[in-house]
């Protein structure tokens, strides 16, 4: 994959330093019902219980393309599924937007990753993403069994559209699931997420 034009990295690098202001860290997570891909309704209060982390994604975007290139994403999805964990990918790219999928593109181009989240959700009137706050794709969210946000974030600390740098990154979604699936205070609750704005 080609480098960035210097200007888009610099936009994108501007854009990252946003902070999410809407959910914060020890906040109870916005709720929220969307439809997957088959049209099926998907709520937060389904999943009361169980960690969850929300995945704003768009396929679009170089940033998604690395950690999809790079199998990141689909290795913490398999990780933490496997562990009881619920992953949901959001996408909420604007229905007006121009990168707006439909539920058949997305589940199509997730299938084509061989991504395996619990459910991919179309967030078409970006509702969801404003409650949130999402700034990014990716934007990262991680979700106690209690209701209550405990990560909110980048996916990692190598903010770059290569895929070589996920290999060798820090992994805060990861990070942040090791400790609060052993009964241990998150560490890093709150980095400034990284990627192309997300499509409101």
């Amino acid at each position: 994959m080609r480098p960035l034009p210097t200007v888009l990295s610099a936009a994108f690098a501007l854009v990252a330093a946003i902070p999410a202001l809407a959910a914060a860290p020890g906040a109870a997570a916005p709720g929220f019902t969307i439809n997957d891909t088959a049209g099926k309704p998907v709520s937060l209060a389904d999943y009361r219980g169980k960690y969850v982390v929300l995945e704003w994604t768009n396929p679009e975007c170089p940033f998604v393309q690395k950690h999809y290139v790079s199998r990141n994403m689909q290795g913490l999805q398999r990780e933490w599924g496997a562990r009881d964990v619920v992953w949901l990918s959001i996408n909420s790219t604007s229905a007006n937007h121009g990168e707006f999928k439909t539920g058949d593109e997305m589940a199509n181009w997730m299938r084509a990753q061989g991504a395996s989240p619990k459910a991919t959700l179309i967030d078409g009137t970006s509702a969801t993403g404003r409650a949130y706050g999402a700034k990014t794709t990716p934007h990262m969210f991680v979700v106690d069994p209690t209701g209550k946000l405990i990560y909110n974030g980048a996916i990692d600390d190598k903010r770059s559209s290569n895929p070589a740098d996920a290999k060798s990154a820090n992994n805060y979604v990861r990070a942040a699931l090791t400790e609060a699936t052993a009964g241990r205070p998150v560490t890093v609750a709150s980095t400034a997420p990284y990627g192309c704005s997300v499509k409101y």
